[in-house]
């Protein structure tokens, strides 16, 4: 299983804004493009699903950027892979618009790795962004190193 870019890019917000604690400035999307090297035309899709999803608070206008809206333990990583990935079938046994598999009745495969799927989020329910950006030092090196601005 692969988790889509939309996914990753979506993880990859979170981190830098809960990296940054509640006292930092409001963060821009080219802040956090620039720190990943990342388009900001991608990154605007998952801001907007962030703030819709209640994850963030965002503030238009000039000193407008975005912060996290709660704190991060409140957010679990298990529900946010799971409100980013709209397609989560890891077999495509019943096509969209064709016939389903020939073995379909037959086969054990499709409850078998949606067992493995379970067992995949089950982890990711165990932990929250806090797990992900305790202690915060070390990633804010890295997002605010010369280097990591393209």
């Amino acid at each position: 299983m692969r988790l889509t870019s939309f996914t990753d890019y979506t993880l990859r917000v979170l981190l830098y804004l809960g990296a940054r604690g509640e006292e930092a400035q409001l963060a821009t999307i080219g802040d956090i493009a620039g720190a990943y090297g990342l388009s900001e035309n991608h990154l605007k899709k998952v801001v907007h699903h962030l703030a819709k999803e209640g994850y963030i608070r965002t503030t238009r206008g000039k000193g407008g950027g975005m912060e996290l809206a709660r704190a991060p333990e409140q957010i679990n990583l298990g529900k946010v892979v799971r409100g980013a990935e709209e397609d989560r079938s890891l077999v495509d046994c019943l096509p969209e618009g064709g016939p389903p598999c020939v073995i379909l009745p037959a086969c054990t495969l499709p409850r078998i790795l949606a067992n493995a799927l379970g067992a995949f989020f089950a982890e990711l329910d165990k932990y929250t962004l806090a797990d992900l950006v305790r202690p915060p030092g070390p990633l804010v090196k890295i997002f605010t190193a010369p280097s990591s601005r393209r």
